[in-house]
């Protein structure tokens, strides 16, 4: 039920009243829920399918970040599964919202909130050490820094750079754990992040004892959405909409 604040707050332009009675709790599995009262129907139908387009979507994500996160809380792994900026332009703040719904960290929202150093920025700047160096006297002794690594090598060297976190990208399972325990005994204070390629079927696979974040953009690119449907309630008519089998 992720997404119901948001639709009730997007018909909540459409109408002066809205009298909620539900029964639900934030991020965990719907139960039955009564009807929603407004003062004109017209103004509940005007934000009807914006608002049903919210609440599919987001408790999609959010149903889905409940999956992940069920299944790294069956573990003894001590770390965070997370999202992407990889979000709908337009949406993000309701995408975001979604995942926290479903129990699942948001990664940073936004480019502010931490720089992240990838392939074409560490080009631009020359190498790796280069690009922690400039990105420091930007950001400031409050800004985080992550640096997207494709080897041991270059994490060691942005970890000795002064980056706070080092994504070990596209590292297969059988790679990432020793070159995660090679950082941490060399940097025990880096946060090690694995990313790229990772599936809700394959997510145990990366959990491990020197792996701090999982990041998966399929937390927000991949999901399936939550049917809902949106009927008036009037005396002799039924809501139910059941499929045809026959029409003649």
């Amino acid at each position: 039920m992720s997404a119901l604040a948001s639709s009730v707050y997007i018909l909540s332009f459409y109408t002066y009243k809205i009298m909620k009675h539900f029964s639900y709790s934030f991020g965990y599995k719907k139960n039955n829920f009564d009807s929603i009262s407004i003062l004109k129907v017209r103004h509940l139908l005007l934000g009807e399918r914006v608002a049903l387009n919210c609440i599919t979507r987001a408790s999609g994500i959010a149903t889905q970040a409940r999956r992940m996160s069920d299944i790294a809380q069956g573990t003894d792994w001590h770390g965070e599964v997370a999202g992407t900026r990889k979000t709908t332009p337009g949406f993000r703040l309701v995408e975001k919202y979604a995942l926290l719904v479903g129990g699942i960290s948001t990664h940073r929202y936004d480019l502010s909130s931490m720089i992240m150093l990838k392939d074409n920025h560490i080009w631009s700047a020359g190498n790796i050490t280069q690009a922690v160096k400039d990105a420091k006297r930007v950001g400031g002794f409050c800004t985080k820094i992550e640096v997207e690594c494709r080897s041991v090598e270059e994490a060691l060297e942005a970890a000795g750079a002064g980056a706070d976190v080092v994504m070990l990208d596209n590292f297969e399972p059988q790679a990432l754990h020793p070159a995660a325990r090679v950082i941490k005994d060399k940097f025990p204070h880096i946060l090690v992040e694995s990313s790229g390629g990772i599936r809700e079927d394959t997510l145990f696979k990366f959990m491990g004892p020197h792996v701090d974040v999982i990041s998966l953009s399929i937390t927000t690119q991949g999901y399936q959405t939550v049917d809902f449907s949106f009927k008036i309630q009037k005396q002799g008519k039924n809501p139910h909409n059941p499929r045809v089998q026959t029409s003649l």
